[in-house]
């Protein structure tokens, strides 16, 4: 579904020569099911543009030919990676302007960036950082690969819609204080706090298909789900683990009325929520819920991840076989 900060209308090879057969997989057929909700911390690989100001009626972004959402990637032929580093070379440079390289649309491309002083201080103009943080819920932990997987969906910039490239991140403890109850048109969010410096893995990966990375704290393989395959999901009910108060991961019951293999292996799986305590608690998909395991029977079958905005009582989910083949790659 969401992640909390993000919102979207329809609430998010190695070459060998031998012949693999495709049925060959290094994910389990037996996988954990979360439903907890975690913290995610994302370090942007450069330094993200998220808005300017005037310096004595001067706009830098407009003038260097920049947009919100670039990613400045060197600042005078120097790989950047932090806002303090680009406040060091600033402090540094004794100059007047800054040669600036910068991805936009996966492509790289350069320009000068000017310098105004306001109040004695060489300044920019431009609003950036380098992490984006928020809450999701963690879908799976591979026990054989320790793999994760978290909100099935991307993290996209709020202003362009474009996947954020990352270097690295991490999922962390929260705790869920309450709910922000969703309405038509109006998606509702989780309230949470979150903890940090309580890390439970380590981000390796933001793709459309989710967040992933490797756990690293102790796993509990007690209740192990099968994975489903396409041909093992029905139409009808299913349930979905999410914590609603707390830390505690509740299971709430769901109407599976759609299931297809989509051309972009998006969006595989349409439901209704028909549980009545969650409905009473939120009136349908929230923000944060984002990445809730989807169980039919014994399967894990895949995860929320889009509200239908104008009927928050429905939504879309990914197929779990998409998500583990996407942490594979």
């Amino acid at each position: 579904m969401f992640f909390k900060k993000f919102k979207n209308l329809t609430l998010a090879l190695l070459l060998t020569i031998f012949i693999i057969p495709q049925s060959i997989l290094a994910y389990s057929k037996e996988i954990i099911a979360s439903g907890e909700t975690v913290g995610i911390k994302l370090n942007t690989d450069g330094i993200l543009i998220v808005g300017s100001y005037e310096i004595n009626g001067h706009n830098s972004l407009v003038e260097a030919g920049l947009k919100t959402g670039d990613l400045i990637s060197q600042i005078n032929n120097k790989k950047v990676h932090t806002v303090e580093e680009m406040v060091n070379i600033i402090t540094d440079c004794n100059c007047d302007n800054l040669k600036i390289s910068y991805i936009r649309d996966n492509k790289t491309s350069k320009t000068t960036l000017p310098l105004y002083e306001d109040k004695g201080v060489l300044k920019t103009g431009l609003y950036v950082k380098d992490s984006v943080s928020g809450v999701g819920t963690l879908t799976f932990i591979d026990p054989k690969t320790k793999y994760f997987g978290v909100l099935g969906h991307e993290i996209a910039d709020t202003t362009t819609g474009e996947l954020i490239d990352i270097e690295n991140g991490t999922i962390f403890d929260s705790k869920i204080t309450g709910i922000t109850r969703s309405s038509n048109g109006n998606p509702g969010e989780k309230n949470a706090l979150l903890y940090s410096d309580k890390v439970e893995g380590n981000i390796f990966e933001n793709t459309k298909k989710g967040i992933f990375g490797e756990y690293t704290n102790n796993i509990d393989e007690s209740k192990l789900y099968k994975v489903a395959q396409i041909d093992d999901i029905k139409i009808g009910d299913a349930t979905i683990l999410t914590v609603l108060d707390g830390v505690e991961v509740g299971e709430f019951s769901i109407k599976i009325t759609s299931v297809n293999e989509t051309k972009d292996k998006l969006k595989n799986i349409q439901f209704e929520i028909t549980d009545k305590t969650l409905l009473d608690k939120t009136n349908g998909i929230v923000q944060g819920m984002s990445g809730s395991p989807i169980i039919q029977e014994d399967y894990i079958i895949g995860a929320v991840t889009h509200v239908v905005v104008n009927d928050p009582h429905r939504g879309y989910g990914i197929l779990i076989t998409n998500m583990l083949e996407e942490a594979e790659n």
